[in-house]
């Protein structure tokens, strides 16, 4: 690292730290202001900052490690998210801006009532805000440890002090300007952090060693290249390199895990950081569009650049270990970058990562504020008062993150125990929105079954991920479902005031719209279930499309973005037919 370099760097936290004082004036005006940016975000914004906050610091890393692993048909292991995310665009991003909450927690007690609405949602606020985030803060705070480590060398011992003064950085701003500043500065640091990346692709790609697209084609083998998973009839690993999974787990991928699992920030139909950009967009067709966006630019954007220099660390370090492959990305900033250009890249890996805090930080303080200190403890508070709650709880949760930072050796196997155990509890997140019947307890079974049910396999069986899926989604579907028939409804007086408000339209509320004939339910279902197919097709086309012209296979690289313009072309027709367009 030269003066240069350093001067790249500091200039970028100047610009974050300026970013947040910019904002400061405006965030403090309300807890609206601070969460939710007064609900004035445009759709190109609050979608930039989506796809920010999932493009964290170890993102190029894992993708990196997968393609070094299994080829490019590894990223399946993600890919297959597209069939939930497209899911929420068309079904859910409207009615998370209609239900005019301030966090997806709040919709609890929006739709449940009695004391196991109140106790739902106090618990999920601290779960969620506190132990599960402070959790995904310390994992990346693990992974950004792990980066400077193998980029500068820093003994791991004092590591985690330059991982402090970033992350002290990110909070202050995050605690200053609320998401206005977060979401400014979420949309800086994804232009900064994809260019970097494409940067890296193209110097790397220019090495003698590597030769190009061609020389890459030349030296590694053809499994390397393939889009998709080779579909065996023994288990899930590796066969000759190329990913290879059984019929059964493709099946749990693709057909069920995107609709039944849990994951944080990316539950069916939408939760976390995800429906709060959707509940702060300007109106429903912001949010709409937002999110189709987010999604395209999720899948589309970015994967490419990482998977060419995942691809050529295998030429540049083909004695890595298995343990080690991920680090290729980082070594190959290091020894290949000129001066100037590693500063740029640092300070994008800097982008990525504290895009990602920022947000971790304003939603989880968000869950604490307003869904348990001001529900149970503060109830009558002025918004000025909470506003510097908000504030002092945004450094404390940062605090708490850097003492989870200390303790967390691993993160292997971590996203499979979530997906696991919040297994079938994703139904109930969907159907909660289009069947009245549901009620609280449905979704306390929901919860707590899968976590019983993975106890079980973990101790009794030699059941493995996905397959465990099938057993842990049938069991917990069949739970949920005879609590919810064994208990009362949710009141009729809570359901009425949701429906008039969200009235979300189809068969599971057709009683309540019989009773209710002033209210203009949504209607369209055909339509939108038709936009759902033709945005997988849009995502799937534009994502192999531009890799089969990056690798040369031009005519159905270019077919295949032609099926993509298309399907957009199509989805906007239907769209205006629903008279859901963006307008001035």
């Amino acid at each position: 690292m030269q003066l240069l370099d350093w001067i790249i760097i500091i200039a970028y936290f100047v610009l974050s730290a300026a970013v947040g004082i910019y904002f400061a004036k405006r965030a403090g005006g309300s807890l609206q202001e601070f969460f939710l940016s007064g609900r004035n975000l445009p759709w190109w914004l609050a979608g930039t900052s989506m796809v920010a906050t999932t493009f964290a610091a170890d993102t190029p890393l894992a993708v990196t490690e997968l393609v070094a692993k299994n080829g490019i048909a590894g990223n399946w292991l993600w890919w297959n998210f597209v069939f939930g995310g497209i899911l929420t665009v068309f079904f859910f991003a409207r009615l998370w801006r209609r239900a005019g909450i301030m966090t997806d927690v709040e919709f609890v007690e929006l739709r449940y009532s009695g004391k196991p609405a109140a106790f739902l949602r106090g618990f999920r606020a601290l779960y969620l805000g506190i132990f599960m985030n402070c959790i995904i803060m310390g994992w990346v705070n693990v992974a950004m440890a792990s980066i400077l480590e193998g980029m500068f060398g820093i003994p791991h011992q004092q590591v985690l002090l330059y991982v402090s003064a970033a992350l002290l950085i990110t909070a202050i701003y995050s605690a200053l300007s609320g998401l206005w500043g977060v979401a400014v500065t979420d949309a800086l640091q994804f232009l900064l952090a994809m260019f970097g990346c494409i940067v890296l692709a193209v110097i790397v790609l220019d090495l003698p060693q590597v030769g190009g697209i061609s020389g890459l084609q030349q030296k590694l083998p053809a499994w390397a290249f393939k889009f998709t998973p080779v579909i065996s009839s023994g288990s899930t690993g590796s066969a000759a390199g190329a990913l290879a999974i059984t019929f059964s787990a493709f099946l749990a991928f693709v057909g069920v895990q995107w609709w039944a699992a849990w994951y944080p920030g990316a539950e069916p139909g939408g939760g976390g950081y995800i429906a709060q950009r959707m509940m702060s967009a300007k109106d429903e067709k912001h949010s709409l569009f937002a999110t189709l966006w987010f999604t395209i630019a999720h899948y589309c954007v970015r994967p490419w650049p990482w998977i060419v220099v995942g691809l050529s660390t295998l030429v540049l370090y083909p004695h890595l270990g298995p343990d080690e492959k991920r680090l290729g990305y980082v070594f190959a900033m290091r020894d290949y970058l000129p001066t100037g250009i590693r500063g740029l890249l640092v300070a994008s890996f800097f982008a990525a990562y504290m895009s990602t805090i920022a947000t971790q930080l304003n939603w989880g303080t968000s869950y604490v504020i307003n869904d348990f200190y001001k529900r149970f403890l503060k109830p009558n508070a002025d918004e000025k008062s909470l506003v510097r709650v908000s504030r002092i709880t945004t450094i404390l949760i940062m605090i708490i993150s850097v003492g989870l930072t200390l303790i967390i050796n691993t993160i292997s196997g971590a996203w499979s125990f979530i997906i696991e155990a919040g297994a079938g509890l994703g139904l109930v997140l969907i159907l909660r929105w289009f069947w009245w019947r549901v009620n609280a307890w449905s979704e306390i079974a929901a919860m707590v079954t899968p976590l019983f049910v993975y106890g079980y396999l973990r101790l009794f069986t030699t059941i493995e991920f996905p397959n465990s899926l099938f057993i842990i989604v049938a069991i917990t579907t069949v739970a949920w479902l005879v609590v919810t028939f064994a208990t009362k409804p949710t009141d009729q007086n809570t359901l009425i005031k949701f429906y008039e408000r969200v009235h979300p339209g189809g068969k599971g509320w057709k009683a309540f719209a019989a009773k209710l004939p002033h209210i203009a339910s949504d209607t369209g279902y055909a339509q939108l279930i038709l936009c759902w197919l033709l945005g997988v097709v849009l995502v799937y086309s534009f994502l192999f499309g531009v890799g089969k012209l990056l690798f040369g296979e031009t005519i159905l690289g270019s077919s295949l973005i032609v099926v993509g313009i298309l399907a957009g072309l199509s989805i906007n027709y239907l769209l205006t037919k629903l008279e859901i367009v963006l307008t001035k």
